[in-house]
């Protein structure tokens, strides 16, 4: 048992959809940029996320589905032989010290720089409207985002094809399941939005039009791959990259039944870092979705516990405790302090403040 008996209910064992988990503690998705210009992990991945296979499951940082989706500086990709390699000796290396390990799919549309991809590419979006602010480049520094094509219709179920394509090799390489990102003002997420998704066609307007890419994208996934290992992630209210949702209930309470319709091993709900809803959204999304439901952002261990005491939640995601942690599991049970985690180093190059934070036992 715990030192402290009120996190008991973290170190409980649960069952979302096809995955056993052996305890509720879930690696959040952690954009690291160690990977090449051509979107291939580095070979030491392995040993970070093998350090933190003592978390009930692993969901890996944001991974894309091709060079079109590629957005940020270094990020992984899971579509050619060599990016699938080293994703490979990551799912070995995680069960190997018994854990689980879902890849988490994405495409970023307007959220990009050309300079960022080792490859000739459109920055595309639902329609040709540029983000705010600035973003990251090795090239050049901070730039302006591009300005994004708007995407023709027909080539929607191209992406969709991409996602099914990403996560049927994400299984073949050994991964016990996938996760669509469907948030944090992504492409899908720009879908779904009121401001970003200006389409006068059927994917544009109303609710149940803006909803239909994602849910193209998920049948296109779960065509694929067991549905059971698919989960998706959502982030209600969440304005980040200039994402707006004025019908923000009538929109999830549209989107997150669909959604449960297609019996899926879990939903991911993220809260806004500041939530301006009157309702939480972890509290809205378990409401409208009767399937497992992971919690993240600004949970602790207590307030995570507590959530998973109340049903609220059937798993808790940590995201920068984990970045320092490797054995954030083993420091819960035990009452120990927790490493600081070092900013500088969150998107650098290298294994400097990826693989060489201290654990317990060291």
């Amino acid at each position: 048992m715990p030192s402290n008996s009120n996190l008991a209910p973290l170190f409980e064992p649960v069952r979302l959809g096809a995955l056993e988990l052996k305890n509720r503690i879930v690696m959040a998705p952690l954009t690291r940029s160690r990977s090449s210009d051509l979107a291939v992990p580095p070979t030491f991945a392995a040993d970070y996320y093998a350090q933190r296979a003592s978390a009930g499951l692993i969901i890996t940082e944001a991974t894309q589905i091709s060079y079109d989706a590629m957005g940020y500086s270094r990020t992984p990709g899971a579509h050619t032989d060599a990016q699938l390699k080293i994703w490979a000796s990551v799912a070995d290396a995680v069960h190997a010290k018994g854990g689980k390990i879902v890849m988490q799919l994405w495409h970023v549309g307007r959220i990009a720089s050309r300079l960022n991809t080792g490859v000739a590419r459109d920055v595309v979006a639902p329609s040709a409207i540029a983000a705010p602010g600035k973003m990251y480049t090795d090239a050049k520094g901070m730039v302006d985002h591009d300005v994004p094509r708007a995407l023709e219709t027909h080539e929607i179920a191209a992406i969709a094809k991409d996602f099914a394509s990403a996560a049927r090799n994400a299984i073949d390489a050994g991964f016990d399941g996938v996760e669509i990102h469907s948030a944090n003002g992504y492409l899908l997420h720009q879908f779904l939005s009121s401001n970003v998704n200006q389409r006068t066609d059927q994917y544009g307007g109303s609710v149940e039009n803006r909803v239909r890419m994602p849910l193209e994208v998920v049948e296109a996934v779960i065509g694929a791959v067991p549905r059971e290992r698919v989960g998706l992630r959502v982030s209600p209210g969440h304005v980040f990259n200039g994402i707006e949702e004025t019908d923000l209930e009538a929109l999830y309470g549209h989107y997150l039944p669909c959604l449960e319709s297609y019996g899926l091993a879990y939903l991911h709900v993220m809260r806004p870092t500041s939530n301006t809803m009157a309702l939480d959204p972890v509290t809205m999304a378990r409401g409208l979705f009767k399937g497992s439901l992971i919690a993240a952002a600004n949970y602790d261990a207590d307030s995570g516990a507590a959530l998973l005491k109340s049903g609220g939640a059937d798993a808790i995601a940590f995201g920068r405790a984990y970045i320092a942690n490797p054995d954030l599991v083993e420091r819960l049970k035990v009452g120990a302090p927790l490493n600081t985690p070092h900013e500088a180093t969150f998107y650098t190059p290298g294994e400097k403040g990826y693989t060489d934070y201290p654990s317990l036992a060291a």
